[in-house]
């Protein structure tokens, strides 16, 4: 009988499973003391509160481990106040795909990797034109870190280290780091309930956040957290990701029942792209599922996929084939580079992107080795203009990743170049919204957003009645709070708006200003809110072709909300209004 076709849109039959060696016990339904399930290599320890403990310096696999999984079973995941739901972003997203402009690499040291992490930081510091971003789990390890970047020839003026409140649980920050988007030009962490029970890991992104200043986004729904592991996530700067049903098998349990649709959907809402999900990997293969080992895309219309020389036939090649068929319908350049299932998943495709350089993983394995060379050409081929750097992954491949792994990007800040030095900061209005309304003579909460390369010091807020051609200030040099109290003015205006301008310690200064948006209850009609007779006159008709020209919210005149927003039913709105006078 002929097999079954594998395609991106056929759900997976293969259940999530740890490694056979200590879960034979589990799998015919017998509970295992947690205690016997812990080893030198499993590295966690259960403290007597019922805790997980993962000493420092102690290797974790990227898979679950037996302990996790038990522990799992005894204590489902729960949302944490602390990353409660939050709503979705208001303003225009775009999610940051890898090979956009980088402003640094982030690295979780750990006493683990330290080696590679030492490669990968003289890399991005200087072929990678970038900063590297260290979390330690103390002030003490700094100097250790220090001495091995220093080592590896790192430009240690791009360096920065960083000390999380709570010490790191493990290496792998692709899958609990930041995810950034921007909104309007602000970036924003998007964020979500790690498929790990690895607590410190999983607020990492809350502490970055705050460091930073930056927006943060907790993906869910219904008050419940989208469970997932940021290595199985992909995308390009068109609006698509990608990503395997993992994460519809991860989040069908209790209290995160999500269906295939609702996770799509929260993906769509949060970060603003069309999504597709692919068949996993029989865990057999690869124990984690995660599409970063064997895909990546790397440019808007490329994409690097997995071949199984060794394995025709087989499920993962299926799957690989599948994609790729299905990649270059969408339009991309589909390049193939060779993978290995050999005891360990040796994948190539587990590299990083850091603006001009790409690494890329070698291995000394004699099945594989000889195929390094190849993978180098091949992507020197798809990226020409691109430094491809290799970086031998014997030491990690074992532990279920590669040096996509252990890394997270963080795009570079929007901001102009600041006439002080550096970049100029950049606001994004959030409240009031353009066509809204705002009441008259009443309290006010205004909302922004802000960014910029090293942080914000202050903003000024300021607002308008005549559609920006003057401004009245609120607040000058106050604290970049992100909120404000408006007691607005007692008077009606149909084109109100508001700016935010934020400045920055090198004296640079950006700003954001909102549509137009009505301040109490003025007459539609009375564009130009002229208050001289008669107040209805040709220059309202200028006044509101000016505003639909230049996509200004009061041009929509009938509160339409599907593109496009401006249309003609604007003018017949605007005509109505006009013909009707005001009171």
């Amino acid at each position: 009988m002929p097999r079954p076709p594998v395609g991106p849109f056929l759900p997976s039959r293969t259940p999530a499973r740890a490694p056979r060696s200590r879960l034979v016990a589990l799998a015919a339904g017998v509970a295992i003391p947690l205690a016997l399930l812990a080893s030198p290599a499993s590295a966690q320890v259960l403290r007597r509160d019922g805790t997980l403990y993962y000493p420092p310096g102690v290797e974790v696999s990227r898979a679950l481990t037996p302990i996790e999984r038990e522990y799992l079973r005894r204590h489902p995941f729960q949302g944490g106040a602390a990353d409660a739901v939050t709503p979705p972003p208001s303003g225009p997203i775009h999610c940051a795909a890898e090979y956009e402009p980088m402003e640094a690499i982030m690295v979780a040291w750990v006493g683990v990797h330290t080696g590679i992490i030492g490669q990968l930081g003289r890399w991005t510091t200087t072929t990678g034109n970038a900063e590297f971003h260290v979390m330690l789990n103390s002030a003490g390890s700094q100097s250790t870190a220090n001495s091995t970047l220093v080592s590896a020839g790192a430009n240690m003026s791009r360096v920065r280290y960083f000390v999380p409140t709570a010490s790191l649980n493990t290496v792998w920050i692709r899958d609990y780091g930041p995810r950034y988007i921007y909104e309007g030009g602000c970036r924003g962490i998007i964020d979500h309930k790690y498929n790990r029970p690895r607590p410190a890991d999983d607020v990492l992104p809350d502490y970055y956040g705050l460091q930073r200043r930056h927006a943060f986004y907790q993906l869910g729904l219904n008050g419940n957290q989208l469970i997932h592991g940021g290595g199985n996530y992909h995308l390009d700067a068109v609006n698509r990701g990608y990503a395997t049903r993992l994460i519809v098998n991860e989040n069908l349990g209790s209290p995160n029942f999500f269906t295939e649709p609702q996770v799509v959907s929260i993906w769509e809402t949060y970060q603003g792209l069309q999504q597709t999900l692919f068949t996993p990997f029989p865990t057999s293969v690869d124990a984690t599922q995660h599409l970063d080992m064997w895909m990546q895309v790397i440019a808007d219309n490329k994409v690097v996929i997995s071949d199984w020389p060794n394995n025709p036939g087989s499920t993962q090649d299926q799957i690989c084939d599948s994609a790729a068929v299905f990649m270059a319908g969408r339009g991309y350049t589909v390049y193939r580079i060779p993978a290995f299932s050999i005891g360990s998943h040796f994948t190539f495709t587990n590299m990083v992107m850091c603006n001009d350089v790409v690494m890329v993983p070698s291995y000394s394995h004699s099945t594989v080795s000889p195929h390094n060379a190849a993978v180098v050409a091949t992507l020197q081929a798809a990226l020409p203009g691109k430094t491809i750097q290799q970086i031998n992954c014997d030491s990690i491949i074992g532990q279920a990743g590669a040096i996509h792994c252990i890394v997270m990007h963080v795009p570079k800040h929007r901001g102009a170049p600041g006439a002080g030095g550096g970049l100029a900061p950049t606001a994004f209005v959030k409240a009031p919204v353009g066509g809204g309304a705002v009441p008259a003579g009443a309290p006010y909460q205004v909302r922004w957003i802000s960014d910029d390369d090293v942080l914000v010091t202050s903003v000024d807020v300021e607002y308008s009645l005549n559609g920006g051609a003057t401004w009245v200030p609120l607040a000058m040099w106050a604290p970049d709070t992100g909120a404000y109290t408006w007691n607005t003015p007692a008077v009606h205006a149909n084109r109100a708006r508001l700016r935010v301008t934020a400045w920055d310690a090198q004296g640079n200064a950006g700003s954001d200003e909102s549509g137009s948006f009505r301040l109490g209850n003025p007459c539609y009609a009375n564009c130009d809110d002229s208050t001289t007779a008669p107040a209805l006159n040709v220059a309202d008709f200028s006044c509101f072709l000016t505003a639909y020209a230049s996509g200004d919210g009061y041009a929509n005149c009938d509160s339409s909300t599907t593109a496009p927003i401006l249309n003609v039913a604007d003018f017949s709105c605007f005509l109505q209004s006009y013909a009707g006078g005001c009171p």
